[in-house]
């Protein structure tokens, strides 16, 4: 019986230190995060939501720079399609290029030792970020970079929810078709998204800041589309998502993988169905992490008796992040709607300000929907008793999810 109570109480004090250090670790965080804060900007924006066009114009792009590739992926596989990627990196760096690679160090644990030595004797330069790190290890391991940017020449950019891999080609068996949105930029954004890779880089090397110049910055001309870019580092999104929807005055659709709101946020999303806005909420059917999808069943319940629409994308995997206010504004970026990227991960989104981007973007949520099924309150109850037994085991883990 004592040998029991002292285990009961190891684990009790064990339980006590991790969130202790998850709470000092991100208190010290944001006293010492220096978030980039960027204006309006003028450019062109194309919409992808098929990664073999992604790629296509991605690699294309990448093997016609002349000056500098930076990429920083939240993930990089090791298979056939992360192969491709980088055997374009060493081809650049033979031809002398400055290339750069940026990964997150528990995201891109696939990339080997091996791997790494070979991409350095190219000359390329490799750094990982977030690596494990006292006093407060917990928090460490559990914050990651997020963010997918790659700048080409200073002149393209990329940015969106697809990292390296052959699933988001939908070539794994798993998770079958992979539906994702990512973002090619021409113009004066490009300038916002180097600054970033390079507030990242400098940190992840513990470099010092420098003036990177003139051939990392080129003039940009000016473009149709108004846009803005939100980096975020475990901390504001909350503001900026609810900067989003309290401008809502006929509709909010919401496209995530993970629907694990603040209490803020929910609120703001009873807020709206109150006043009159339609809600639309897009999920996958499947889980690629355990718990996830049971963790987002309690606001389920909260928001569609309040009139939410709820669907369930069958078809494959849904990864994208997304959310479209009426027909003036949406927001694509690499941030779920979940505790993760709200306080935990580094993320950045574009903000559009354009309503025929809107209405291109509307149109490829609604060929989601149409292979999705709408979520009822019906099903949600006749849940098996384990499937609702995960649902309170999630409570338990929401704040990492």
């Amino acid at each position: 019986m004592e040998a029991v109570m002292y285990f009961l109480l190891g684990i009790a004090l064990f339980i006590i230190w991790l969130a202790l250090d998850l709470h000092l670790g991100r208190k010290k965080h944001l006293k010492e995060a220096k978030r980039l804060k960027f204006p309006k900007r003028q450019g062109d924006i194309q919409l992808y939501s098929d990664g073999n066009l992604l790629y296509k114009d991605l690699f294309d792009d990448m093997r016609n720079a002349t000056h500098h590739i930076h990429s920083l992926f939240y993930m990089v596989r090791n298979d056939h399609a992360s192969k491709e990627f980088l055997s374009i990196l060493k081809e650049k760096a033979d031809q002398g290029l400055e290339v750069r690679l940026l990964l997150d160090y528990f995201g891109s644990f696939d990339v080997k030792k091996d791997t790494v030595k070979e991409l350095k004797s190219h000359g390329i330069e490799v750094e990982f970020y977030h690596k494990p790190a006292f006093p407060f290890f917990f928090f460490s391991i559990n914050q990651r970079n997020h963010r997918k940017i790659t700048v080409v020449d200073g002149k393209i950019g990329y940015v969106g929810g697809f990292n390296i891999g052959k699933e988001y080609l939908g070539q794994d068996s798993e998770f079958g078709v992979w539906r994702d949105y990512h973002l090619r930029l021409i113009g004066e954004g490009v300038q916002d998204l180097q600054s970033q890779f390079f507030q990242n880089w400098e940190q992840a090397g513990d470099f010092p800041s420098k003036e990177w110049g003139e051939a990392y910055y080129p003039a940009a001309a000016s473009g149709p589309i108004t846009h803005e870019l939100v980096p975020t580092n475990g901390g504001h999104l909350t503001k900026t998502f609810l900067s989003l929807m309290q401008r809502a005055e006929k509709s909010i659709i919401i496209g995530t993988p993970y629907f694990i709101p603040s209490e803020p946020l929910l609120k703001e999303i009873l807020s709206a169905l109150k006043r009159g806005v339609k809600v639309t909420v897009l999920v996958p059917a499947k889980a690629d992490h355990p718990l996830v999808m049971d963790a987002a069943f309690p606001y389920f319940k909260a928001i569609i008796p309040a009139g939410a629409e709820v669907y369930r994308f069958y078809l494959g995997f849904y990864h994208a992040k997304v959310m479209v206010i009426d027909d003036h504004t949406c927001d694509i970026g690499t941030a779920n709607f979940d505790n993760r990227s709200l306080f935990l991960n580094n993320e950045i989104n574009c903000l559009i300000y354009d309503k025929e981007f809107v209405q291109r973007t509307v149109e490829e949520i609604h060929k989601d929907i149409h292979n999705s099924e709408k979520l009822t309150l019906e099903f949600i109850e006749k849940r098996s008793l384990i499937a609702k037994g995960r649902e309170l085991l999630s409570k338990f883990f929401a704040p990492l999810m």
